[in-house]
């Protein structure tokens, strides 16, 4: 893709669309939004395949996709809040786990895994945006539309519940 290969292109968003449109849905209910991200993900990506380090730097091409999607959706919350109330967020959970739930207590098993799942939801949220996402305080606080603060907040909570039950 990185030499212009359009085939690769086309097998990468075929590969990963799916998934990205369901993860993008999880965290905004607008699909306008949704679609206005999806779109802006894969234009940054096919621009900037030449540029993606890979596992040189120990990166997968889903993290570094899922990065750029994240950001993009930051992005378009902060446009539409600057037009506009804020776009409705996914904040309502369902009592159904979400599917990247089940792969984060897939893949973090044990104590830790077990310290996540009991961790109330606001602040695995929050640990989810910053440490898996690799969000900013800023960008988090715009991706759950809560302030700074609370973000700061809870992630301090969720960083001494993680330690008490890892203790």
């Amino acid at each position: 893709m990185a030499k212009g290969d359009r085939v690769a292109f086309e097998e990468l968003y075929r590969r990963t669309s799916p998934w990205m449109a369901v993860r993008l849905r999880r965290r905004c209910a607008d699909e306008q939004i949704v679609a206005e991200v999806m779109q802006e993900t894969y234009l940054a990506v096919w621009r900037a395949a030449g540029a993606f380090a890979g596992t040189a730097v120990g990166g997968t091409a889903v993290g570094w996709l899922w990065t750029i999607a994240a950001r993009r959706l930051v992005d378009a919350f902060r446009r539409r809040a600057h037009h506009a109330e804020p776009p409705p967020a996914a904040a309502s959970r369902s009592l159904v786990p979400a599917a990247e739930e089940e792969v984060l207590a897939a893949s973090v098993g044990g104590d830790v895994g077990d310290a996540l799942r009991r961790l109330a939801p606001e602040l695995r949220q929050v640990l989810q945006a910053m440490v898996l996402d690799g969000l900013t305080v800023r960008e988090t606080a715009v991706l759950l539309g809560v302030p700074e603060g609370t973000v700061k907040t809870r992630a301090r909570r969720a960083r001494i519940a993680m330690r008490k039950a890892l203790a």
